[in-house]
């Protein structure tokens, strides 16, 4: 039996009869094998070998199964009790309030001051890496804060989360006989002027990119069905009524609205949107949204996605820009998923059949 000095008391096929069944745990599972090679008579360096635990541990098992039996197989962590936080829950609650305001010195929150706050509450000396790691354990994360204007109004902008299903409603209303698809719009400059974005690169080394600034410009009009993925694109030379209506036209077109198809697009109130000498095609129609809201608009998180194919790169001429962002709007096009999951808000309407 080598370190075994009794035998495991039950057979280990086609017996019902089983002690150690309740093991189900994958670790619980393998303590049993441990034990059931040592009664095989095999030697620790064997059953090292065959399960890849240490010979350390293999001596614990068979010691702790010849003191208390099966039981002992069992995983116990939930017997150990960890190290002692170094806040206790009422300071973790007063550290997040505390984040909620501004440091003493008038700056921003770091690890560093996190840690700093920690030392006076628990007068230890506490390293500046536990303070960025209870940042993140009370469940704050680094962020850009979203820009808003000034006359932006929460009102307004909540009011039209929970108008926008009754306005779909409304139209669905007046075309029984046709399906309504809610899709949104906006537009993106692009141009010579370099696209700089974080990348990874070798820790020490600050990656180089050759750029050369000019200014001359060209537009995507994304149009965007954040409940399906489904996107269209065009790219023209300017913003404006002219351009806007050629862009309705070519989308209406392609989505294929008409009597029997009404769709819903949702857009900002740029002057050539809300223009009396706009065409808007038969089977759009235009929602706009409350003004300096553009966080509202879905279709805004399209173009991180879009310059990623021109940044950090040097172009020529329009046209040689015009070809890649192309391409890249194509490929977009083909993938529907990531462009869902970056721009399908959870206040969307869930109505529209895309």
């Amino acid at each position: 039996m080598g370190l075994l000095q009794k035998l495991p008391s039950c057979k280990f096929a086609g017996d019902e009869q089983k002690p150690f069944a309740r093991l189900e745990e994958k670790n619980e599972r393998s303590h049993l094998q441990i034990i059931w090679l040592l009664a095989q008579g095999k030697r620790v360096r064997e059953v090292s070998e065959a399960t890849g635990y240490c010979s350390n541990w293999i001596r614990v098992l068979a010691r702790r199964y010849n003191q208390d039996g099966p039981q002992a197989l069992a995983v116990q962590r939930q017997h150990n009790p960890g190290a002692t936080p170094l806040l206790s829950k009422e300071q973790q609650d007063q550290l997040r309030q505390r984040l909620e305001e501004m440091p003493l010195d008038g700056g921003l929150w770091t690890g560093p001051k996190g840690a700093f706050w920690m030392n006076t509450q628990t007068g230890r000396t506490i390293h500046s890496q536990r303070g960025w790691d209870y940042l993140k354990r009370i469940g704050f994360s680094l962020h850009i804060p979203r820009p808003r204007h000034q006359k932006a109004e929460q009102k307004k902008q909540e009011a039209f989360e929970e108008g926008l299903p009754e306005q779909v409603r409304q139209i669905q209303n007046e075309h029984p006989q046709a399906s309504v698809e809610l899709w949104c719009m906006d537009e993106h400059r692009i141009g010579l002027k370099p696209v700089l974005r974080r990348v990874w690169g070798r820790k020490g080394q600050r990656p180089i990119v050759r750029v050369q600034h000019r200014y001359e410009w060209l537009y995507i009009y994304g149009f965007l069905c954040p409940q399906s993925g489904k996107t269209h694109w065009l790219l023209l030379p300017t913003v404006n009524v002219e351009a806007f209506s050629i862009a309705l036209k070519h989308f209406a077109e392609a989505v294929g609205a008409e009597k029997r198809k009404q769709v819903v697009l949702v857009v900002d109130r740029a002057g050539w949107h809300t223009s009396q000498e706009l065409a808007v095609p038969a089977g759009i129609h235009l929602v706009f949204l409350p003004p300096y809201s553009p966080e509202l608009q879905p279709a805004e998180r399209l173009w991180p996605l879009t310059n990623e194919a021109i940044a950090h790169r040097h172009f020529s001429s329009l046209d040689e820009l015009r070809e890649v962002q192309a391409q890249r709007c194509v490929n977009l096009q083909g993938d529907p998923l990531p462009i869902r999951a970056a721009t399908c808000f959870g206040w969307w309407p869930k109505l529209a059949s895309s």
